[in-house]
């Protein structure tokens, strides 16, 4: 469009009437109309301001109305200026066109269309459709050249005007042809914008009063002070020699001078110059005119004097420069990032070398504060990233709105439009059926008769009239449309690169902070119990690492602290250990969670995110296999479990089963109810919503573990039931959801004997584990019967609660994901994962209390979920379900076959013993003897 052309590198043949400026052919005695036409003619085809003169309404009470205003628009700052006339020094105000949309309606008065910011509504009118059109045009591609230009360099002025290059001029020349699609660009109005608009007469006002601005009073001033001494100055230099220039001149000329296409000329001074041939009076009044401008509005930079073949020249000569200077300042800002980079590594190993070496625990000390400044740093750094993007989801969100509010718009027109046309195609059939049948009409009335036929054309002309306007009311709002969602879109991506540096940012100082305590703790280490200065300090740093500053952390609208108290599931995230030790370890566990959350939020998280988004209704297939294994997002989890328990239990579901089963025990007391009581308050105490006495879900767990020991009386309940049935509650949040989850793992997923009394099954996956440990990791099953490490004793609880106390939450959920939808091939495979991802530190203790120990909490530790998921389903295959039902039925055989022989031990131990007479051994006192005696 018009905008892309004016700004582009003039490389062609100059246009008709730029080559020969105005006046300087021609000599004194050309004629006032011919140079007014040499002024207006290039503008018709490549205007370089956009400037001109609008009618703004605005004002209060009695001189409310429409103003006239001379607008012109800086492509810097991206803002309309609006000033009283065009000779005004300061402008009145602006409109900030980077974040506004346009809009014009058919129904209002012609010329009149608005511009919307997110502050105000500006309502405008030009002085005939074709320059509203003009303005509308050039005001959208001024507002997409502005968002897709790159920072200007610090450079001239002038040099700063090619200066997108030509990367910028391709997408102003693409989004030129996107925007002729729907509306085709309008010719430059001669006269009416422009630098030629700045010579016409200000239009006139009914009242000279309705002009001024009372608003902007002390501007109006300084304006009419400043134009009064310009005035006074025009007059000075008119009486002086005919071959001399005023000061406005001479300065025109030192602005045109770098482009000057005489390179002798280039080293003097402007007043030393030649002067040029002599003006006609029409040209020296238009630069005395400009040069009265105040640096805002630079109008005339370009010059009214200017060869037009050395000019192109120019500024081939200038495009290579500055694309010169750009890839020069890049090199330099490389260096200098190399450079900061090497200075850190140096700064770093100085640290650590000066750690090293440090004598003394003093010295240690003051590195380790040194650290803690860093942090806090890091800190400050992510809480401006923080608020740079809260102001970017702000103005996004303006955006949106605005874009809706032009949808409804557009939506209301094009109905009002099919309405218009219905009344037009009936208004065509009554005509035509009054020129077919003519004899119909009365013989007494043909004149009133055609003057219906008149009156209905005059219609029909003025409803055309209407048609045509609406057309292009909506070629142009399908065009700020389409123009408004691709900036929406730009802003969008720039928000996501600043949320994908402020969780690097994150992730980094969590990993700081995380070293800090590490360090911490082997100073306490290394210091032992040793009382002194340096101790006292060292215990005073680990209690304030370890608490939390919940206080600060509410009093901001910025959450700065990288990890929370607990999680969105209500788990501590550090546990209240007792031993402080454990605390301290808990807490970097913790921040290296967190750490690796972050890191993979935009790279993993993020696409997985999307790809459950675009995912409709789920059905069984290999793709949801692998969605499920990834793990689900916690906003679709709900739903997903649902729907694998529905898939487990739609044999067994019945809608009304569970209140009839929460009828049944309100009649008669459950005989397990008593060992369910005491089980619930020692369900999950590391989580606030079984822990807190005013929390609704210990209720909700006592009625699901009564509903199921109704269900399935041959188990009635077992321990570990209501770890099972809290985690489903936790995210399902539904009881009767949970009871079905609950339903699922026990009935149809695990084994049939596997929560019964004998708990047959279990023992039975606990010698399955122990041959694929020895199969898939012998090193560490050798090493552990070495030193006579029975896994069960640890691994038991595992297959019997799903991992529900021994991982964290994050990682505990996506292995229930997997688990419900593949069944108890999973926790086989995580086992044996937990064991491959501790390898190495296991064996590493050659004691086995020490390993007894180390195997309480070491999936405490367990930090990375993607690499623990990457071992479990790529490092352990293969993993047939063959070979676990093999090695099921092997183990169960001998199982039952220990059994039988116990059983058989035990008759025989019970028979003997009831054969044996209850005789009393001599010298022994029989328990009757020695009643009645005191």
């Amino acid at each position: 469009m018009e905008g892309a052309r004016e700004n582009a590198p003039e490389s062609g043949p100059p246009a008709p009437g730029t080559e020969e400026p105005a006046g300087s052919a021609r000599g004194p005695e050309g004629s006032a109309p011919e140079d007014s036409e040499g002024c207006s003619r290039p503008q018709v085809t490549a205007p370089k301001k956009l400037c001109g003169y609008l009618s703004k309404f605005g004002g209060k009470g009695p001189i409310r109305g429409w103003k006239s205003r001379w607008f012109f628009y800086d492509e810097r700052k991206c803002h309309l200026y609006y000033s009283r006339t065009a000779q005004d020094a300061n402008p009145l105000d602006s409109i900030d066109i980077s974040s506004a949309v346009f809009d014009c309606k058919a129904d209002a008065e012609e010329g009149t269309f608005e511009i919307k910011t997110p502050s105000r509504v500006i309502t405008l009118k030009a002085a005939t459709k074709q320059v509203m059109l003009y303005w509308l045009q050039q005001l959208q591609m001024k507002r997409w050249e502005f968002h897709n230009s790159p920072p200007a360099p610090p450079a001239a002025p002038d040099a700063a005007l090619p200066g997108n290059g030509p990367a910028l001029h391709l997408e102003l020349g693409q989004e030129e042809a996107e925007l002729e699609e729907f509306l085709c660009p309008v010719k430059t109005p001669p006269g009416l914008v422009g630098v030629a608009a700045a010579l016409q007469p200000v239009p006139a006002m009914p009242l000279a009063l309705q002009n001024i601005s009372l608003k902007h009073l002390g501007t109006e001033i300084q304006n009419t002070v400043h134009n009064m001494r310009g005035n006074k100055q025009a007059q000075g230099t008119s009486h002086g020699p005919p071959g001399e220039d005023g000061p406005q001149c001479r300065e025109l000329q030192r602005e045109e001078q770098p482009l000057a296409p005489d390179p002798s000329a280039s080293g003097r001074e402007p007043a030393d110059s030649p002067k040029p041939a002599p003006k006609s009076s029409l040209t020296v009044n238009l630069i005395q005119k400009a040069k009265r401008q105040n640096n805002t509005f630079p109008l005339f930079s370009e010059g009214l004097t200017r060869n037009r073949t050395a000019q192109e020249k120019v500024v081939a000569l200038e495009q290579q420069v500055l694309m010169l200077t750009k890839e020069l300042q890049s090199q330099k800002e490389l260096v200098k990032i190399l450079h900061k980079a090497l200075e850190a590594a140096q700064q770093e190993k100085r640290a650590s070398s000066a750690y090293l070496a440090a004598a003394e625990d003093k010295d240690r000390l003051e590195l380790v504060r040194h650290k803690v400044r860093q942090i806090a740093e890091l800190g400050r750094q992510v809480e401006a990233l923080q608020q740079e993007r809260e102001s970017l989801v702000h103005t996004a969100s303006l955006l949106e709105q605005q874009v809706q509010e032009l949808q409804m718009h557009v939506q209301l027109l094009m109905d009002k439009n099919q309405a218009k046309q219905q009344v037009i195609c009936k208004l065509s059939e009554k005509v035509t059926l009054d020129f077919t049948y003519p004899s119909d009409q009365p013989p007494g009335a043909p004149d009133s008769a055609n003057r219906d036929f008149l009156s209905q054309q005059e219609k029909m002309e003025h409803l055309k009239d209407d048609m045509e306007a609406y057309r292009t009311q909506n070629r142009f709002l399908n065009s700020e449309i389409h123009q408004v969602t691709k900036i929406w879109r730009k802003v969008a991506e720039k928000e996501k690169a600043l949320l994908m540096k402020c969780a690097y940012l994150q992730a980094r100082s969590c990993q700081v902070e995380s070293k800090y305590l590490a360090g911490l703790r082997k100073l306490q280490e290394a210091m032992g119990d040793e009382a002194s200065e340096c101790s006292e300090l060292l215990k005073q740093l680990i209690q304030e690492a370890l608490q939390w500053e919940a206080s600060e952390a509410s009093a901001n609208d910025v959450e700065l602290s990288p990890i929370s108290e607990h999680d969105e599931y209500g788990f501590l995230t550090v546990p209240d250990y007792e031993v402080e030790d454990m605390k301290l370890l808990a807490k970097i566990q913790a921040l290296e969670v967190r750490s690796h959350h972050l890191l993979a939020l935009e790279a993993v998280e993020r696409p997985l995110r999307e790809r459950w988004a675009t995912l409709g209704e789920l059905v069984a297939s290999a793709e949801l296999k692998q969605l499920l294994r990834a793990g689900v997002p916690r906003e679709h989890r709900p739903r997903v479990w649902r729907w694998l328990v529905h898939l487990r239990v739609q044999h067994l579901y019945t809608p009304s089963s569970y209140r009839e089963l929460l009828s049944r025990g309100q009649a008669c007391k459950q005989p397990a109810a008593r060992q369910i009581e005491l089980d619930l308050n020692r369900t999950f105490p590391n989580n606030k919503h079984f822990t807190c006495p005013s929390s609704s879900y210990p209720d909700k767990l006592r009625r699901v573990l009564l509903a199921f020991s109704w269900q399935n009386p041959t188990i009635g309940y077992c321990q570990g039931l209501n770890r099972l049935a809290a985690i489903a509650l936790l995210v399902l949040d539904e009881e009767e959801s949970a009871f079905w989850c609950l339903v699922a793992i026990v009935e149809t997923i695990m084994p049939a004997d596997y929560y019964t009394k004998t708990l047959t099954a279990s023992q039975v996956d606990q010698r399955v584990l122990q041959d694929l440990l020895s199969e898939k990791l012998p090193r560490l099953m050798a090493h552990l019967v070495q030193h006579h490490v029975d896994l069960s004793l640890i691994t038991f609880n595992w297959f019997l609660v799903v991992f529900a106390d021994s991982l964290i939450s994050d990682i505990l959920l996506r292995v229930w994901d997997a688990f419900l939808y593949e069944g108890t091939k999973v926790v086989f495979r995580y086992a044996l994962a937990i064991f491959k991802y501790n390898e190495e530190e296991i064996l590493r203790l050659h004691d086995g209390l020490e390993i007894y120990q180390y195997l309480r909490f070491f999936t405490k530790t367990i930090c990375n979920s993607r690499k623990l998921m990457n071992i479990a389903f790529n490092d352990m295959n293969p993993f047939p379900m063959k070979q676990l039902r093999h090695l099921r039925r092997v183990h169960r055989q001998k199982l039952e076959a220990e059994l039988r022989e116990l059983e058989r031990l035990k008759a025989e131990y019970m028979e003997r013993r009831a054969s044996q007479s209850r005789a009393v051994p001599e010298g022994c006192a029989s328990e009757d003897e020695g009643e009645g005696e005191a």
